[in-house]
């Protein structure tokens, strides 16, 4: 076999595994370091010798994938259902092309994006401090609206100190990625969202992945590994975004107070929707936040904006503000819009729980009409996220459009973002979404899965 051959070999086999693992079961930390140390060992090649899936965009894998699907998706005779503008609100409805349609596929839960009181607020600030903020919160970015959503977020999680920063994604990755060190030990449920992983991966520190919610096996790793590194980071999620099912973070906080540990929870798809008055885990559970060492959420989600939060111990937020790049450090502030959306949208839901409890009932009755019609809501409990399962890829896809067709959103999650074999449609369950929608939408997907197409095995 030739050298090149050898090489593409090798690609191909490290690339495959990358897409299998790195979204589905968050393995990635073996396969970039496998690729690191094959990668030392191929053998040097001329310029001529490059091939151009080195180094033209056209020949990346990925664009290969994009292209296979594009082509599938205009042999099926598919709308095109991605990157669609819609007008107005994206709400419990959304309108695209001028056409109505129910939308299960915002997480705007509680419908505070669209709130007068959060556009107010919003338009307030423009109006007071301008559209941006200037430079970075460390020197003449600063406003009050971010001290104020501080203050306010800490009232309500119980923690000493919390930090706003300008991007969610960004906020939880930076802040792993800063706190962990190439001398410490992550260990982080198998299911944990992409922007965690993103941040292990920068962090250089060694990390081992547990099966989901196995309490016992995370014990293990603790047994084993614990006494070699300096600081061990558990990382969980209030919600898990696939499946919509919610950890027992008690269990949690008792295993890393024995260990010695640091637990960092994120709150994206937990925060604003669980718990009697809808405030997340630490009201879902009855627990003081400050029994968790790091409660990190997301501002695109229940409080209908952009950006993130960090909550927790003071000297954990003064590291974070004075040290990290990406949380406050190197980057851009909040804008004041985004700052005033996030503080009135919290007030909101500490003022109306009841907006929470109307979410939790929506979800509690979707998940009772899918059931009683046969279709599989996985592990969706209590929380705004239900899956229905699939099983196959095809199959997902092909109910998607049609659902689309016929007037409801609702988008399939395929491999590798989640295991071939857990294909779903994911929806996200609104507060301004009535029973009717509801029933609509079971109904329908009834009758399209009797008439489906069989499978052709393509994906």
């Amino acid at each position: 076999m030739t050298t090149r051959n050898s090489i593409e070999k090798l690609r191909a086999t490290l690339l495959g595994k990358t897409q299998s693992n790195a979204m589905a079961t968050g393995a990635s930390h073996d396969v970039a370091h496998a690729s690191v140390a094959e990668s030392k060992r191929l053998t040097a090649r001329s310029l001529d010798d490059i091939p151009p899936a080195y180094f033209q965009f056209k020949d990346f894998p990925e664009y290969k994938e994009y292209t296979t699907m594009q082509w599938y998706c205009q042999k099926q005779s598919f709308p095109q259902s991605l990157f669609q503008p819609h007008a107005g609100a994206s709400d419990a409805n959304v309108t695209i092309h001028g056409r109505e349609f129910v939308n299960f596929s915002t997480y705007n839960y509680l419908a505070l994006g669209s709130d007068e009181r959060v556009k107010n607020a919003a338009i307030e600030a423009v109006r007071t401090f301008g559209a941006g903020t200037g430079s970075g919160r460390s020197i003449t970015g600063e406003i009050d609206l971010h001290s104020a959503f501080e203050r306010e977020i800490c009232d309500v999680l119980g923690t000493e100190d919390a930090v706003l920063s300008v991007g969610g994604y960004s906020t939880n990755a930076f802040t792993i990625g800063y706190l962990c060190r190439n001398q410490d030990l992550i260990l982080y449920d198998e299911l944990i969202h992409n922007s965690a992983l993103i941040g292990c991966k920068m962090t250089g520190s060694r990390r081992f992945s547990f099966p989901h919610n196995d309490y016992d096996a995370l014990t293990q790793l603790l047994d084993q590994h614990r006494g070699n590194f300096e600081r061990v980071l558990i990382l969980a999620e209030g919600v898990y975004s696939m499946d919509g099912d919610i950890p027992d973070v008690p269990k949690l906080v008792e295993i890393k107070d024995k260990y010695k540990a640091l637990l960092m929870v994120d709150e994206a798809h937990s925060m604003g929707v669980i718990g009697p008055r809808g405030l997340g885990v630490c009201d879902y559970f009855g627990i003081d936040g400050k029994q968790i060492d790091i409660l990190y959420g997301s501002l695109s989600k229940a409080f209908g904006t952009c950006g993130g939060y960090v909550a927790g111990p003071s000297p954990l937020i003064a590291i974070l503000k004075h040290y990290a790049p990406g949380v406050l450090l190197y980057g851009a502030s909040p804008t004041p819009a985004n700052a005033a959306a996030a503080l009135e949208s919290l007030r909101i839901m500490r003022e109306q729980p009841d907006r929470a409890r109307r979410l939790q009932d929506n979800a509690a009755y979707f998940i009772q009409q899918a059931q009683t019609a046969g279709l599989d809501t996985y592990r969706s409990k209590d929380s705004g996220v239900v899956p229905i399962m699939m099983r196959d890829s095809e199959l997902a896809l092909w109910l998607s459009m049609k659902l689309w067709e016929n007037g409801i959103c609702s988008y399939p999650m395929m491999h590798p973002i989640v295991p071939r074999d857990k294909t779903r449609l994911r929806f996200f369950i609104n507060v301004n979404h009535t029973h009717e929608q509801i029933n609509q939408t079971i109904d329908l997907i009834g009758d399209l899965l009797k008439v489906a197409p069989k499978s052709k095995g393509l994906f």
